[in-house]
């Protein structure tokens, strides 16, 4: 059985590797209740565990050419899921110091100053204009795609109200979201940095 199972996900593995986007999408959907549950049993907080579920796929999208077929692709998949969880836990405990208290350096105290909040009109005009871009981006998404992410962040419903709304099964809204982000990052990447 497991045999059976690891055969099947190296052939997805190689067409996802060749470029095949519903070879990896097949495999998301049947790894991520899995992946999920690794996460959530770390973060305790459903939202989180979504979303670090979602990056946790993108990150073995962008990662599945280094994959060594030596090892089972769960195997692989649930070590970036627990690494990301780890990542995660690690900037949340990100030292801090208080910005009212000055900074003692040899004999010296330092004080902070601190720029102005109000963002700049060249600020605002670049914040407009990445603004732009993105709502351009999404529009030329395919539809099914398009709805998804739209739903996702325009609109911020969960996973279950998205799938409820478009009459999806839940596995397949996860997946659009991915292509939809996956299409955007690649669209987006040299127009925003």
């Amino acid at each position: 059985m497991r045999k059976e199972r690891n055969k099947k996900d190296f052939e997805l593995v190689r067409k996802a590797k060749s470029g095949d986007g519903r070879a990896y999408d097949i495999l998301m959907e049947q790894y991520h209740d899995a992946v999920f549950n690794i996460v959530y049993r770390m973060v305790r907080n459903k939202q989180e565990a979504e979303d670090l579920t979602q990056e946790t796929f993108i990150k073995a999208y962008n990662s599945i050419n280094s994959f060594n077929e030596e090892y089972a692709f769960s195997t692989w998949l649930f070590k970036i899921a627990t690494n990301h969880c780890i990542d995660f836990f690690r900037k949340r405990k990100l030292k801090t110091y208080s910005m009212d208290e000055p900074v003692q350096y040899k004999e010296d105290e330092i004080k902070h100053e601190y720029a102005s909040d109000d963002p700049t009109m060249e600020h605002r005009m670049i914040d407009s204009e990445k603004s732009r871009l993105i709502r351009e981006a999404i529009n030329k998404l395919p539809e099914k795609y398009r709805m998804a992410i739209i739903l996702r962040h325009h609109e911020e419903k969960s996973y279950d109200e998205i799938a409820q709304i478009l009459n999806l099964p839940l596995g397949t809204v996860k997946a659009r979201i991915f292509r939809a982000r996956e299409m955007l990052k690649k669209h987006l990447k040299d127009m925003l940095f």
